[in-house]
């Protein structure tokens, strides 16, 4: 039986102090509950406004890490976590990627539609997460943006106009209770699970699921169905 992450929740417009007690019980969550470190990561102003990291030509507005923030390692307790995310009240939070886990992003609706078949197939899923730019993030194993060429050769996809890429070593998502770049927030589609968080699906085994029904929605046909 799966043990659903309690504290995983969107900031809502209410005192600033709220607002610090939420980050950072989700910071604890995330790193001692589901093994992730995060990365305090910069806010926008809501309709595309000035970034937090101060830089007026930043080219990443409220979508990227802090460079004077130090990350809170993976099994950080809440009180190591809650006492680090005080140094840097109101930042985002982000997980890298490439070290518990990889991620492949699709557009919102394929994700959506392809989560409901994999779960018709009984398959172990990760996390997913949706984004106020309409994309869904599948969490897989670590190493998946290194093979994903190779991936979508040996299935016959790589000569395919897939709307799908990978994330990898160096790139970061955003996480509950954050939103992304003052757009809006970032929001669990399937919620981490404590009985397969650690050990997250290879990625062949969504991958051709997916490719096929971002290939299905991005080509017009009579097979286009709406799930």
């Amino acid at each position: 039986m799966g043990f659903t992450i309690g504290g995983i929740r969107d900031i809502r417009a209410g005192s600033r102090r709220r607002e610090r007690a939420t980050a950072c019980t989700t910071v604890a969550e995330y790193t001692g509950l589901c093994g992730w470190a995060v990365t305090p990561g910069a806010r926008a102003v809501r309709g595309g406004g000035a970034c937090s990291c101060g830089d007026p030509g930043c080219k990443e507005p409220g979508a990227h890490p802090l460079v004077f923030a130090d990350e809170i390692p993976a099994g950080a307790t809440l009180e190591q976590a809650a006492e680090a995310w005080a140094q840097v009240p109101g930042a985002a939070v982000l997980l890298p990627a490439g070290r518990t886990f990889d991620v492949i992003d699709v557009a919102e609706q394929s994700g959506r539609r392809a989560l409901v078949r994999l779960e018709r197939m009984g398959l172990r899923l990760g996390p997913v997460l949706v984004t106020p730019t309409g994309r869904a993030q599948f969490f897989v194993a670590p190493g998946a943006a290194a093979e994903l060429p190779h991936l979508l050769y040996r299935m016959g996809w790589d000569d395919a106009d897939l709307d799908l890429r990978c994330l990898g070593l160096g790139d970061h998502v955003t996480a509950p209770p954050s939103d992304l770049g003052g757009l809006g927030p970032v929001r669990w589609l399937r919620s981490p699970l404590l009985d397969s968080v650690h050990q997250p699906p290879e990625a062949r085994l969504l991958l051709g699921t997916l490719a096929y029904v971002c290939h299905r929605d991005r080509t017009p046909g009579p097979w286009l169905v709406r799930t």
